[in-house]
């Protein structure tokens, strides 16, 4: 995230919010739109909270980021990946699913000794 403006909390609530009612099943799923500028939002928050290099956070088909410190991946796969939907991403990020169940119930599939992203969600603006 080298030469990126950091992302004001204001913003991370503002994307997020947006996508509340349909994540508590009040409303339709929003726009691709909504739906990507609060998955991205809160994903580069993340990485811009815990930086490194050592954990791909994937949520297709809208963001990739790295975070964690840790030994440094250049190429190919990560041995360190999480991988979610849109809509499990928001639920870790704001609280309303923990990491564990998440993992448990298949919605977050987690490879490699660092893929533990429970001491970081839900993040701290959000909860």
């Amino acid at each position: 995230m080298a030469g990126t403006a950091p992302i004001p909390a204001e913003e991370l609530r503002a994307a997020v919010a947006a996508c509340l009612p349909w994540l508590r099943g009040e409303a339709e799923k929003p726009a691709r739109a909504v739906l990507g500028a609060a998955v991205k939002t809160s994903a580069r928050w993340l990485a811009q909270q815990v930086p490194g290099r050592s954990v791909e956070v994937r949520v297709p088909p809208h963001v990739a980021v790295q975070c964690i410190e840790g030994p440094r991946h250049t190429r190919g796969t990560p041995p360190n990946v999480v991988e979610t939907d849109a809509a499990t991403w928001l639920r870790l990020v704001t609280g309303m699913q923990s990491w564990q169940d998440a993992v448990a119930g298949g919605t977050v599939a987690a490879s490699g000794n660092r893929a533990d992203l429970s001491a970081v969600l839900p993040l701290r603006p959000l909860t």
